[in-house]
């Protein structure tokens, strides 16, 4: 793969970066302010609008129809400017490029019916609504999910759902109008074919949103967490999501896309970590010395920039993938880069936390959240010990063995 932007993702981050300068990062404290006292920013919607009209609108979607606004960029193109929008964690929501709406297009595109995609998804791509997609469930190990245990009984034309789900991105914002539920359908069917995935309005009768979560402490004001609880949810068959049996099909078609998204984001958010190490310690001084000139700063700052350019390389190796195999050819990169991403923005953000002092795990500064966010990371969309397990599984076997091999030395006789 070539290594270098190509001429077209140049033009486009250098775009989308004169607008971030301009219109979005000026407003960061009025936005904390803002939602540090429960309430929406009201310049979201015009910054949405200035977006869109610039063509900065839907940036991480390569498959569009003829009829739905966006660029059609390549995965390894949008990667640059995922990085961007990293940068502050409600930036993406400017240009429509927010978790988990953006995965829920990508699965509503893949698989959605033409009347699904007129309620559902054309709403979603010009921002007129939220989403949410829930899977994870508080009874079961959602790690492995053939344990998802919602029950999607067929009654007549209609599905009757019962269950509860917990840790669903999105779906306690005012504005997330529907979910796509995954749950067992046919509880006798093979492991892989037993749910199916299906929309649910968030009015229908039975629907309660339990409570709003807390990750580590820290909000999600961009798609607020929540716990729902579904209780003889009654909807038309019409809203299934593809075929019966086909949950699993459609949650691995929104899965890649959210994974690499998360990466190419925390990878901005590492940029920024490594910024204000540089300042503070330049600008602190402790025993007649800047911060900056012990070595041990030196060291956490090289280690970072290090680790750093090792993740993006394999994020965008990842993308490359994406773009040239499909989602089916690139699951090994995606998983090696969902273990080594969030891994680094741990590091990073621990770092930055000791340079800063108390500092740092205040809310004067984004280093706590973003330490929480990569602990996050290693549990959300799989944790960890799933994806290197995978990882393990795609490791080919080597023909020779420890006798007969050609790198080592003879054994004695």
């Amino acid at each position: 793969m070539d290594f270098d932007l190509s001429k077209r993702s140049e033009e486009w981050r250098e775009r989308l970066q004169a607008f971030f300068d301009r219109e979005v990062l000026p407003r960061h404290r009025a936005w904390l302010d803002h939602t540090a006292e429960g309430e929406d920013a009201p310049f979201m919607q015009d910054l949405q609008r200035k977006a869109r009209a610039a063509g900065l609108w839907n940036l991480g979607l390569p498959e569009l129809g003829e009829d739905e606004p966006g660029t059609r960029l390549s995965n390894l193109e949008y990667a640059p400017l995922a990085e961007i929008m990293g940068r502050l964690f409600w930036a993406p929501e400017v240009f429509n490029c927010q978790a988990p709406d953006v995965p829920n297009m990508i699965a509503l595109q893949n698989c959605a019916t033409p009347e699904q995609k007129a309620r559902w998804l054309q709403p979603l791509l010009e921002a007129r609504t939220r989403s949410a997609f829930g899977m994870t469930e508080p009874d079961v190990a959602s790690s492995d999910a053939t344990n998802i245990a919602t029950r999607m009984v067929r009654d007549g034309n209609d599905y009757v759902i019962n269950g509860r789900k917990w840790f669903i991105t999105g779906a306690a914002h005012p504005k997330c109008s529907f979910l796509i539920v995954m749950g067992v359908t046919d509880s006798d069917a093979d492991r892989t074919r037993r749910h199916s995935c299906i929309i649910v309005p968030m009015d229908t009768p039975g629907v309660r949103l339990v409570r709003r979560l807390r990750w580590m402490g820290c909000e999600d004001h961009v798609a607020p967490i929540g716990e729902l609880s579904f209780e003889n949810v009654r909807v038309p068959r019409a809203n299934l999501l593809g075929a019966e049996g086909d949950g699993f099909k459609v949650a691995q078609i929104r899965l890649g896309p959210a994974r690499i998204h998360h990466c190419m984001r925390s990878i901005g958010l590492c940029e920024l970590l490594i910024e204000l190490m540089m300042v503070r310690s330049s600008e602190r001084s402790a025993f007649g010395r800047t911060v900056m000139q012990y070595d041990t700063v030196q060291r956490w700052i090289a280690e970072s920039r290090v680790e750093l350019e090792q993740a993006r390389l394999l994020t965008y190796r990842c993308a490359w993938r994406l773009d040239q195999a499909g989602h089916h050819g690139a699951w090994r990169d995606v998983s090696l880069i969902k273990v080594a991403v969030p891994a680094m923005l741990q590091k990073i953000a621990d770092r930055a936390m000791q340079v800063f002092g108390a500092m740092g795990g205040s809310d004067d500064t984004p280093i706590h959240q973003a330490l929480a966010w990569g602990r996050l990371l290693r549990i959300g969309d799989g944790p960890d010990e799933v994806h290197l397990r995978q990882i393990f599984r795609m490791e080919p076997m080597p023909s020779w063995s420890i006798a007969n091999s050609p790198y080592l030395s003879a054994h004695p006789s």
